[in-house]
């Protein structure tokens, strides 16, 4: 070693405290630096003396790098928190972990096969894809179970402008109609309780009373029962397989006859209110409702034959027909190559929405007459409701060629899935009234589903009118030409030329009648 003092020994310490400098260097104040961090580590590795020493040196390394962080305030960096997305995959992960209680108990549940489904309708050139149809598939299952419902089936899915809903429709179970109508009573009763809250309020105001009116508006058409006409089935929505069903409430005829007026775009929430003219009453749940009963009553087919009425209902003659089709035992299938080619080979069976908004019609003056005459009053208008002419429609397993064209356009388009391979294409029938229905059928299985906007089709885009040309200016003249004003000495002048005048004129009345008394 050099000395210290001599020249050789400067320039050593010197080179010595510049590389102490370089290893006590830091990229902030207070930050661990490689000298610290080296002293420790020798010091750790004395007062624990370990046997293997080069094997663990990197731990022990490690475990200082982690000791300066904690003296210093300093963490780890967090590992991001979950998102949207790993939530609903972890939802789509718990759809395929079902135990083996809930598959034995899911065997005898009447679904369909989604996968073939989804299989013929790729063939058709529609569909969600089949990882989609597999979610839809484990959802639909899980909501059988939890629900018990005796049938179920995919209706379709709507699209939104924020978010979809995936569509269920499932039969009713037994004592369900029950408690619907126990829920209806309590809303009803809720309502009342704050109508008459509300007018003790008024009371309480001490307004003076409002006049009298005699005018009665018009009662409202009832809804048509659970299980009949437009509420026969129950309709489950989600936004996404996994998430939660949510039940749609039954509609109304008021609802069905409003949403024949607007057209709204869904927003993906079932909450959200519908603002629109005409106003419709409720939200968007029960215009989601209105708009799957019309889109049901409107595109519902099926090969001919494979429904056949009910005779019994069809010999009753005061009655319609509730609908309840059954399926024919001795069907065969039509031919493939007849079903893509002849739209006679369709039929609708679902039943018709009337005017009045209900598949049944129901005569309001005879049912008000009947409420009068409880009440003791006259029966005048028995008279009056044998004049109204009932409201019919099509009736069922009516042929889709007998449908009308909407704007010059044919109401369904048909064809076969495939020309290079017909005989095992299937026949597919896409409506045209309601773009995103489909419906395909290939020997004794058809199916049908909806994919679209829950919008009817109203013809080509609106584009306003042009302007009218300018018109020509009015001809001029004397009768339309405006006048001078007159100046003040003017009208001075003019008052003054009137006041001779009638002085003139008193003076020759007074002059005729000195003229009349001098003569007598």
């Amino acid at each position: 070693m050099e000395h210290p003092e001599t020249e050789e020994g400067q320039k050593a310490l010197r080179d010595a405290s510049a590389l102490k400098a370089f290893l006590m260097k830091s990229d902030a104040a207070g930050e661990p630096n490689l000298y610290d961090h080296l002293t420790q580590l020798l010091i750790k590795v004395i007062d624990e003396r370990p046997n293997n020493v080069m094997d663990i040196i990197e731990d022990m390394s490690h475990e200082i790098k982690q000791s300066f962080c904690s003296d210093n305030g300093r963490a780890l960096p967090k590992l991001p928190e979950t998102t949207v997305a790993d939530e609903l995959a972890e939802k789509h992960r718990l759809l395929f972990c079902q135990t083996e209680e809930q598959e034995e108990e899911l065997v005898d549940t009447p679904l369909p096969n989604v996968n073939e489904i989804s299989f013929y309708m790729e063939q058709a050139g529609v569909g969600l894809g089949r990882l989609e149809m597999q979610r839809i598939f484990l959802a639909l299952k899980q909501l059988a179970q939890s629900e018990q419902l005796p049938r179920c089936r995919l209706w379709g899915k709507i699209l939104g402008r924020e978010r979809n809903y995936i569509i269920a429709e499932a039969t009713y179970r037994e004592g369900e109609e029950e408690e619907e109508e126990e829920e209806e009573q309590r809303s009803d009763e809720i309502t009342e309780e704050e109508e008459t809250k509300a007018e003790l309020e008024d009371n309480e105001d001490e307004m003076p009373p409002l006049p009298s009116v005699a005018y009665s508006p018009q009662p409202a058409v009832p809804k048509e029962d659970i299980g009949t006409g437009a509420n026969k089935f129950v309709y489950y929505v989600c936004i996404e397989p996994g998430l939660p069903w949510k039940k749609l409430p039954t509609v109304s005829p008021a609802q069905i006859n409003a949403a024949r007026q607007i057209c709204k775009y869904f927003t993906g929430r079932l909450e959200s209110p519908i603002i629109s003219y005409p106003p419709f009453p409720g939200n968007e749940a029960n215009y989601l409702r209105a708009q799957i009963a019309r889109i049901s009553a409107g595109t519902h087919v099926s090969p001919k034959g494979f429904y056949q009425s009910n005779e019994e209902e069809d010999e009753e003659e005061d009655e319609t027909p509730q609908g309840s089709n059954e399926v024919n035992p001795d069907f065969e299938g039509i031919p493939v190559s007849e079903m893509a080619t002849s739209l006679s080979s369709w039929v609708h069976h679902a039943q018709h929405i009337l005017p009045q908004g209900r598949c049944t019609w129901l005569n309001m003056d005879v049912k008000q007459s009947a409420h009068l005459d409880e009440e003791g009053e006259n029966e005048e208008l028995e008279e009056e409701s044998e004049e109204l002419e009932r409201e019919l429609g099509p009736p069922l397993l009516t042929p889709v060629s007998q449908d009308a064209e909407i704007f010059n356009t044919p109401p369904w388009t048909l064809r076969l899935s495939s020309s290079l391979t017909p005989d095992h294409a299937v026949a597919v029938l896409h409506s045209n009234v309601w773009p995103g229905a489909h419906a395909y059928a290939c020997g004794k299985k058809f199916e049908n589903m909806y994919i679209g906007w829950g919008l009817k089709y109203s013809g080509e885009g609106y584009s306003p009118p042009l302007p009218l040309p300018p018109q020509d200016e009015y001809p001029s003249g004397l009768d339309i030409t405006e006048a001078v004003d007159p100046t003040v000495e003017e009208e001075v002048e003019y008052r003054a030329a009137l006041e001779e005048q009638e002085d003139s004129l008193e003076d020759i009345e007074n002059s005729d009648e000195d003229d009349v008394e001098n003569d007598d």
